[in-house]
């Protein structure tokens, strides 16, 4: 399955900046909790077990999460990668206490800045609104893991189409989702998505709640 510039772009495009002031209440707090019945807490906890001192987050949202995680130490370093400039600015204003990096990219096309490697790289919600199936998205795990010192940790949560629980809702919203390029996640399935892991890391692990499945992945 090849992917256009536009797939692409229809997958970012939606978070402009009066979408962001209210992402963290919409999907937040009630599409996680209501919807994909996955409560914030479990990514929350997710984010507390493997953030690092030396982090890279991908696909950054709002900054939901690292502004609430605790980093193991007050002055980390923090970097940022995302293709949509307004997510870019909206989560570096709300980490500015930590001076955060920022980079504009697409993490589906090699990644050509020279930067000093992470530790841990977080890609939350990601995942299920890049285009493609679940195989040919496993190239950003190839990409990002030439951004990750030896004995580094990948992480994040995406909701799977297949595989795992979704409610009579939760069909209805990745339905209207996916046909407005909002999501991609019709072939995005558990077994794929542990599969691919597996081809990437040495050292890997799924959870599915509800509809999200949050995973984890480090070369040992």
């Amino acid at each position: 399955m090849s992917v256009t510039a536009g797939q692409v772009e229809a997958g970012q495009a939606i978070y402009t900046k009066s979408l962001l002031s209210t992402y963290d209440w919409f999907v937040l707090r009630f599409s996680n909790r209501v919807v994909w019945k996955c409560p914030s807490h479990n990514i929350l906890a997710l984010y507390n077990q493997h953030v690092s001192n030396n982090h890279l987050d991908v696909g950054v949202g709002t900054g939901f999460f690292l502004d609430r995680c605790y980093f193991p130490s007050t002055h980390p370093r923090l970097a940022l990668f995302d293709l949509n400039p307004n997510s870019l600015e909206f989560t570096a204003r709300r980490m500015a206490r930590f001076q955060p990096e920022t980079y504009r990219m697409n993490v589906l096309e090699p990644i050509v800045v020279e930067v000093p490697r992470f530790d841990s790289v977080g890609m939350n919600y990601l995942l299920h609104c890049l285009p493609g199936t679940i195989q040919s998205k496993a190239i950003v795990f190839e990409h990002l893991k030439s951004l990750m010192n030896h004995g580094g940790v990948l992480f994040g949560a995406t909701l799977l189409h297949e595989g795992v629980k979704r409610s009579w809702l939760a069909k209805r919203f990745m339905k209207v989702y996916n046909t407005k390029g909002i999501f991609t996640n019709t072939e995005d399935n558990l077994d794929g998505l542990k599969q691919i892991l597996k081809q990437h890391f040495s050292e890997s692990s799924v959870e599915v709640i509800g509809s999200a499945a949050l995973f984890w992945g480090k070369n040992k």
